[in-house]
């Protein structure tokens, strides 16, 4: 049987684990309480594994919170907080995480210029600098099953803005298995598939 085709990981069309960095914006108590498009237990489980599937694979994360240093918002709600945990959430209070300058100094200190999206809520955290990031060249991958708006129709509508304005919806279970590839890859290969059927990860 031939071997698996050797591409290139970081111009792969496809995301890889050279080439693509994730963006967690916003996973705080006040956006979760409203957020209605999708059941919020649900939704916590599937960022958290979006995390997961990140740091096994070595993605780097930029991660935010909005209005935390100044008392008007609560922090990563702490189910999601402790996964990206060597990753240290920046602070803002623009709406648009694009808008604030330490939050772009390290999504562009990544050196990645394919961003898969993981914010609350859809229609603006996730809408706003993925729109931004469009214009700037970047390829975006929103990941449709871990983020949330505050109604189905505004939800499905800013989906529908960042596509037409080229980003590429993802779900967080082919994620893992676009970052996998090729089940050779052994190193990988077993925590991928516990963390898709959301088994515990066996440690050292």
């Amino acid at each position: 049987m031939a071997g698996s085709t050797v591409r290139d990981p970081l111009g792969d069309d496809l995301l890889t684990p050279q080439n693509a960095a994730l963006l967690v914006i916003d996973y705080q108590p006040g956006q979760f309480a409203a957020v209605s498009s999708i059941d919020q237990d649900l939704l916590l489980e599937n960022v958290i594994s979006t995390v997961k599937i990140a740091k096994l694979f070595g993605v780097p994360i930029v991660h935010s919170t909005i209005n935390v240093a100044n008392g008007r918002g609560q922090p990563t709600v702490p189910e999601l907080a402790h996964v990206p945990e060597d990753d240290p959430p920046i602070d803002r209070t623009s709406i648009n995480a694009w808008e604030d300058a330490d939050f772009l100094a390290a999504v562009r200190a990544t050196g990645r210029r394919k961003l898969i999206i993981c914010a609350l809520w859809t229609e603006m955290c996730m809408a706003f600098p993925a729109l931004d990031a469009l214009r700037e060249g970047y390829d975006v991958c929103p990941v449709v099953d871990a983020i949330g708006g505050t109604s189905e129709e505004a939800h499905r509508a800013a989906l529908e803005r960042v596509v037409q304005a080229g980003a590429q919806p993802i779900s967080w279970v082919p994620l893992a298995g676009e970052l996998q590839r090729d089940w050779a890859r052994e190193e990988t290969a077993e925590a991928a598939v516990e963390l898709v059927r959301r088994e515990p990860v066996p440690t050292a």
